[in-house]
């Protein structure tokens, strides 16, 4: 299926990977790349190095030449050079969880680098467009991780009225039907982060898949007690003890998991007030809401990496509620695009009546 997104990226199919934290590793992104989609590496948890050894570990996992991504932080204190990074070995996209600033979107275009931030609001399509970038990812409130509160169904058509450049719809995929769907709304593809997160190519622990899979729609919910932002993920009983803490458990609790993630980030105390500095930025953030955010890097990777429902938290999609099965990438994607063959199918078979008398 040809699209203005795989003629944008050079994939096979209209299908994102997306770049979840502690989740979208070198295997996860090759068994994406490798079935046709577009796998995006997530960078925000790893170190300059850790991400250049993925990158390599990727190249090695797929046909040379083959497209892949690196998601970024936009807000990083070392944003810039994360960007050099993607330049130099030569990654066909940088996709951004925030807008990126005019001048990164730049030197990254004018190394061949395709930029694809993700965005949450028409404004911000128009103005990452004005700026240069090449395609936008916009997820819907469905969506797993932080979210807002408008539904796909009413942002996406939005946003492709609203900008020139490839859409790519996210917040609620997981099969070809849903393909079709985001295409009939102008889209040139869709992402989905769940759905691949319950593959048998993801690292994500066995214990942890089988909570996914074992949730409900109403399993999946929306709080703001893990970093003051809204943030999608499974209702838990640590989400329930988190949502009834007190500010001051909360925020020792914060302050436990900076200190932690600063020294697996490799990030300096400095480094990290920048990076709060820029979350501050353009949002009425006060400072413990800027240090409850050093709770979701680490409490993601108790559940992602270590296994621990019980210590973690897990971003989820409302999509999880209607998983369960744990197909390969290859399987998952090849599914996906005879689900939308299908439907196209359904869709061209009807006849439009003709008019009355």
């Amino acid at each position: 299926m040809e699209t203005a997104f795989t003629r944008l990226v050079g994939v096979e199919h209209p299908i994102v990977q997306t770049g979840m934290g502690w989740v979208a590793g070198p295997r996860l992104v090759s068994g994406a790349a490798n079935a046709g989609a577009l796998g995006i590496l997530a960078s925000a948890t790893m170190t300059m190095d850790q991400l250049r050894s993925a990158v390599h570990e990727v190249k090695s996992r797929v046909p040379e030449g083959t497209p892949f991504g690196v998601n970024l932080r936009a807000d990083a204190g070392d944003a810039a050079e994360r960007a050099q990074l993607i330049i130099d070995e030569g990654v066909r996209v940088a996709s951004f969880a925030l807008a990126p600033s005019k001048e990164l979107i730049g030197r990254l275009k004018d190394a061949g680098v395709v930029v694809i931030p993700s965005i949450g609001a028409r404004r911000h399509a128009e103005k990452v467009e004005a700026w240069g970038a090449d395609a936008v990812i916009v997820q819907g409130g469905e969506g797993g991780g932080h979210t807002g509160d408008v539904a796909t169904t009413v942002l996406l058509p939005q946003v492709v009225d609203a900008v020139d450049i490839p859409v790519v719809a996210a917040g609620g995929f997981s099969d070809g039907r849903g393909l079709v769907a985001a295409l009939s709304y102008g889209a040139a593809g869709i992402a989905m982060g769940t759905r691949f997160l319950l593959t048998s190519d993801s690292t994500v622990p066995d214990a942890v898949k089988a909570e996914y899979l074992r949730a409900t729609v109403k399993d999946v919910t929306v709080t703001t007690a893990v970093d003051g932002l809204p943030h999608r993920m499974l209702r838990t009983a640590l989400v329930d003890s988190l949502e009834r803490a007190g500010r001051t458990r909360a925020l020792a609790r914060a302050v436990r998991h900076a200190a932690g993630f600063r020294k697996l980030s490799g990030l300096s105390w400095p480094q990290m007030v920048r990076d709060g500095l820029a979350m501050k930025h353009g949002k009425d953030l006060s400072w413990s809401q800027v240090l409850l955010a050093a709770n979701t890097p680490m409490l993601l990777k108790a559940s992602m990496v270590e296994g621990r429902t019980d210590l973690g938290v897990m971003a989820s999609g409302q999509v999880a509620g209607v998983i369960d099965d744990l197909p390969s990438c290859a399987e998952l994607v090849s599914r996906v695009m005879a689900e939308a063959q299908q439907a196209l199918e359904a869709l061209h078979s009807l006849r439009t009546l003709p008019p009355p008398g």
